[in-house]
């Protein structure tokens, strides 16, 4: 696998990810993780917690990976063809707003993105965040409402049990640790929405 660490481009194999996973409660994994900001957030306020951020554009993540703590790791991969080398890690798996590629195999049960949120999850069991916007819905050719019963009849097929469906308004999008969340906030389309889902006993 590739990091990025500022201009540097540094190979990481999962001996030298099991190295760190010890000293960590859990494991969060944010595919399609954009300017990486989300990443280097939830580090610095779990500090106990190993986060993990995956793009595929190094040039977003090449400032933010330089600033941030230790305990935060930027990968180069596609979210729609995860690693080997991170299968089983995720305690937390995160997609923020997804749009292109990633929201589309969402919404059309891509089974190579499907079959990889079943692959990194914890033996131990996984939680998924997933927050989804109208915006980039519409463009897909979605309304918010139907964008999101698809995605979550996908995931339930794929073996993941909803536990939370809720909607974002403007201050809860202001709270999300993400850029994109502060500018859909502050746009005229501001509708979003939560998934939360649960995979347990994951083998």
């Amino acid at each position: 696998m590739e990091r990025i660490y500022g201009t540097q481009a540094l190979a990481i194999d999962r001996a030298a990810l099991a190295e760190r996973l010890p000293i960590f409660r859990e494991v969060l994994i944010d595919l399609g993780t954009g300017d990486g900001r989300y990443v280097r957030r939830i580090a610095q306020v779990e500090p106990t917690g190993l986060a993990i951020g995956i793009d595929l554009c190094r040039e977003n993540l090449r400032a933010v990976s330089r600033r941030a703590p230790t305990n935060a790791l930027y990968l180069i991969a596609d979210a729609l063809a995860l690693p080997p080398d991170l299968a089983g890690l995720a305690t937390r798996i995160a997609i923020n707003f997804p749009w292109g590629s990633l929201l589309r195999g969402l919404l059309c049960a891509d089974a190579e993105l499907y079959d990889g949120l079943r692959s990194i999850a914890s033996p131990g069991g996984a939680t998924l965040d997933l927050n989804l916007n109208g915006r980039a819905l519409a463009v897909a050719g979605w309304s918010l409402e139907e964008g999101t019963r698809r995605v979550r009849a996908n995931l339930q097929r794929a073996g993941w049990t909803l536990e939370q469906s809720a909607p974002l308004d403007r201050a809860a999008l202001r709270g999300c640790a993400t850029s994109w969340a502060k500018r859909l906030a502050d746009g005229e389309d501001a509708r979003a929405i939560l998934l939360r889902a649960r995979r347990v006993g994951v083998g």
